[in-house]
C-alpha cells in the first residue's frame, strides 16, 4: 500500500473543515429559526399571521406592533405598554449588577489575599448558596423584605438579586484572585499600602476580564428573572418580564401576535446586546479563573 500523499492529507483536512463548518451553521439556522420567526411575524399585519403562514414574508411591513407593544398595549388594567417596565428591569438590573460585583471582588480578595480562620468555612457556605433553589427563599425572603420596609419596591428586587448572585460572583472572583501572585500584596504592605489601597491600585486594575464574567452572567440572570419579579414586585415595580407575561395574559379574543413578538424581541434585546458586544470575553474571563482554585 503506498502511503498517503501530502496532497492527500491536505484535501482531507480541508473536507474535514468544511463538513465542520457546514454542521455548525444548519445547527446555527435551527438555533436562530424562532427568532427569525418573532422578527417577521413582529412586523406583519395581523392578518397575515392568523390567514397565513408564519414563515412568510410580510406581504405588508409595518411597525405598529413595535409601537403598540412599547408605549400602548394593555397590560393588566393599564394600557401602559411595555416602555416602564423596561425601565424597572433597568433601574433593577445595573444597581444589583454593580454592587453583587464589587461586594464578589471584595469578598474574593479578602478570602485569597487577607486570610483568617474559618475562610474555607466561610467559603465553602457561601459556594452553599449557589446550589440553593430559588423557591426555598421566597418565603424567609418576602418576610425579610416586609421588616425592611422593602417588598414590593424597585429598591427591594435589587436586595433580593443582590444577596443571590453574590454567592456567584465571589466564586468567580476568588478563583481568579488565587492565581495572582500573593508576592505583590506583601511588598505593597512592606511600602505601606492598606487594605483598600491595594485593592483598587493593584488587584482591581488587573480584573477585567473577570468583571466581563460577573457583570454578563448577572446581568442575563437578573434581566431574564420571572420568579423574583413576580413574587415581590408590586404593581409599578414590576421588571419586563412579568410585563411580558401580563401583556400576553391580558390579551382577550384575537391574540394579537405580532404585537406579543415584539414585546418579547424588545424583553430579550439586551442581553442579546450584550452577549454580542462582550460574549467573547465570557469564555477569557473563565479560562483566566481557572488556573487555581
Amino acid at each position: 500500500m503506498s502511503a498517503a500523499t501530502p496532497g492527500n492529507a491536505v484535501s482531507t483536512g480541508r473536507f474535514t473543515r468544511v463538513l465542520i463548518y457546514v454542521t455548525l451553521l444548519i445547527f446555527a439556522l435551527f438555533y436562530l429559526l424562532p427568532l427569525a420567526v418573532m422578527l417577521l411575524n413582529s412586523v406583519k399585519p395581523l392578518s397575515e399571521i392568523t390567514g397565513g403562514n408564519m414563515m412568510a414574508l410580510p406581504k405588508v411591513w409595518t411597525i405598529k406592533p413595535w409601537l403598540e407593544a412599547w408605549s400602548t398595549a394593555q397590560i393588566g388594567v393599564q394600557p401602559t405598554g411595555l416602555r416602564p417596565y423596561f425601565i424597572n428591569s433597568i433601574e433593577i438590573v445595573v444597581p444589583a449588577v454593580v454592587i453583587s460585583t464589587v461586594l464578589g471582588a471584595l469578598n474574593g480578595y479578602v478570602l485569597t489575599k487577607w486570610r483568617f480562620r474559618g475562610a474555607q468555612v466561610l467559603f465553602g457556605l457561601m459556594l452553599f448558596s449557589c446550589f440553593i433553589p430559588f423557591q426555598i427563599v421566597l418565603i424567609p425572603m418576602a418576610r425579610v423584605l416586609g421588616l425592611l420596609g422593602l417588598a414590593g419596591t424597585v429598591p427591594g428586587l435589587i436586595l433580593v438579586h443582590v444577596v443571590y448572585g453574590i454567592g456567584f460572583t465571589t466564586l468567580y472572583f476568588r478563583n481568579y484572585y488565587a492565581a495572582f501572585p500573593t508576592e505583590l500584596v506583601r511588598a505593597a504592605q512592606i511600602d505601606g499600602a492598606g487594605f483598600f489601597r491595594i485593592f483598587w491600585r493593584i488587584l482591581l486594575p488587573l480584573s477585567g476580564p473577570i468583571i466581563v464574567v460577573s457583570v454578563i452572567w448577572q446581568f442575563t440572570n437578573i434581566w431574564n428573572d420571572f420568579l423574583f419579579g413576580s413574587s415581590f414586585a408590586g404593581q409599578a415595580s414590576q421588571p419586563i418580564t412579568v410585563a411580558l407575561n401580563n401583556l400576553v395574559q391580558s390579551s382577550t379574543g384575537v391574540k394579537a401576535y405580532n404585537v406579543h413578538f415584539a414585546g418579547a424581541i424588545y424583553a430579550a434585546l439586551p442581553t442579546l446586546v450584550v452577549y454580542i458586544v462582550s460574549g467573547r470575553f465570557f469564555v477569557r474571563g473563565l479560562m483566566a479563573g481557572s488556573v487555581k482554585g
